[in-house]
């Protein structure tokens, strides 16, 4: 007796059979949080993406409408640039420190660090005055040299007391102005070629420097008198090692690289040179 066939598998609309279905008990929903949580909102599907959707809610409670909201600006006072809070740039050169590294040295040390630390002492007293060790070390050493030059030295060693204290004197005050207009136009010079530095601590570490590295060639000329082979030489030597000391201040001071530093204590120097070491005052 034929057998009457089964159902067979039952095609989709277009010919394939289906697979076969299975049936799970229904899972109950979990809990969501709900689209508009904290404040949050959502805008339309088709609008732009930065005013928000609704499937991306906005944490935090607060104003949706307040600025730095999506879709909404920053408002900044006039004159306030808020995207001013990066340091300036100097190439060459590192960072500049916010304030001051350390506390002010007293005299003696400044003295001191100026021949055996210089780097330090610079870095760290480029934000003090120092008025009083550089006028009294630059109007002392303006004292001693005029005994530095054979010329100066004969008329005020026969003169009287009377005449000899006004020409000492008078090249002490000199020697005090002369420098301290010199700083003036190192540090004007350094601010020229970008550099950002205080004009007092740069003027009196200048005067400083001008006075300290003079010292040796002064001593020994003041016996052996300006025009010993020997002074002459000891001043060539004392002033390559004051443009070196000059061209580091002005670097430290002025954030600035080496090259900048010594072009701004270029005249300083030819002064420094023309003046005091070759015996042309």
């Amino acid at each position: 007796m034929p057998q009457t066939p089964g159902p067979g598998p039952s095609y989709g609309s277009y010919g394939y059979p289906q697979p076969p279905q299975s049936y799970a008990p229904p899972q109950p929903y979990a809990q969501q949080p709900p689209p508009y949580a904290a404040g949050g909102y959502a805008g339309d599907q088709d609008g732009p993406e930065y005013f928000g959707d609704g499937t991306h809610p906005h944490g935090g409670a607060g104003d949706p409408y307040a600025a730095d909201q999506p879709g909404h600006t920053q408002m900044f006072a006039v004159g306030e640039d808020p995207y001013g809070q990066g340091e300036t740039y100097h190439a060459g050169a590192a960072p500049a420190p916010a304030g001051p590294i350390g506390p002010r040295l007293h005299w003696k040390d400044l003295l001191r660090g100026i021949v055996l630390s210089p780097n330090q002492t610079f870095l760290q007293m480029r934000d003090y005055t120092m008025w009083g060790p550089a006028l009294v070390v630059t109007f002392v050493y303006g004292l001693l040299a005029v005994f530095g030059f054979d010329k100066a030295r004969e008329d005020a060693i026969n003169a009287t007391l009377s005449n000899a204290v006004p020409i000492v004197l008078v090249t002490a005050v000199a020697m005090v102005l002369s420098s301290f207009v010199l700083g003036v136009v190192t540090h004007t010079l350094a601010r020229q070629l970008g550099g950002d530095g205080a004009w007092q601590p740069t003027v009196g570490l200048s005067m400083l420097i001008m006075s300290l590295t003079d010292t040796p060639r002064l001593v020994f000329a003041m016996f052996l008198g300006g025009d010993a082979g020997f002074v002459q030489i000891l001043g060539w030597a004392t002033w390559v090692a004051a443009g070196a000391l000059l061209t580091l201040m002005v670097g430290r001071s002025h954030d600035l690289p080496w090259p900048k530093a010594l072009g701004a204590s270029a005249i300083q120097l030819i002064a420094l040179l023309s003046i005091v070491k070759l015996g042309t005052f």
